[in-house]
């Protein structure tokens, strides 16, 4: 039913009509027009709004593709590793091996892949999931290593 916007209510203008606009009685009492009593027509004419906003009603809701979602990934430059040195510290996540080098667990730190903006001064033994192609060269051209985990 479309409601037409008024200044005042309908009712006022239908009070003594006995019907009230909904033609025989029938049309506005008990459960003739509003598809039946409680759940009923809900594997019938009420499935499409069941499944939509109630989806778990029959254990199943909606059933078909669903499009694979790309996992987020955490990612830090270079160059960003440089400068939070301390708090990688702090956090564990830093250790210096027997040959000098510091081996960074980016894993540890939460991080997920190193992006080759900016540059670093000392040679490192990085550990995360992925690298850039750039930031494999510059860390190569540090004298470090680039390890996958």
């Amino acid at each position: 039913m479309m409601f037409i916007p008024r200044r005042r209510k309908k009712t006022r203008k239908l009070r003594g009509s006995r019907l009230y606009g909904y033609g025989k009685q029938r049309q506005h009492r008990r459960s003739g027009r509003g598809g039946g009593f409680g759940g009923a027509g809900a594997h019938k004419h009420w499935w499409t709004w069941y499944t939509a906003h109630w989806p778990d009603y029959f254990g199943m809701g909606r059933r078909g593709f669903k499009r694979p979602r790309a996992r987020e990934m955490n990612s830090i430059n270079l160059g960003d590793i440089e400068k939070i040195i301390e708090e990688l510290e702090q956090k564990g996540a830093v250790k210096m091996r027997e040959d000098g080098k510091l081996e960074v667990d980016l894993i540890m730190a939460g991080y997920d892949k190193v992006l080759g903006k900016g540059r670093i001064d000392r040679p490192m033994v990085i550990k995360a999931r992925e690298f850039s192609r750039v930031a494999l060269e510059r860390i190569s051209q540090a004298g470090g290593e680039a390890v996958k985990v």
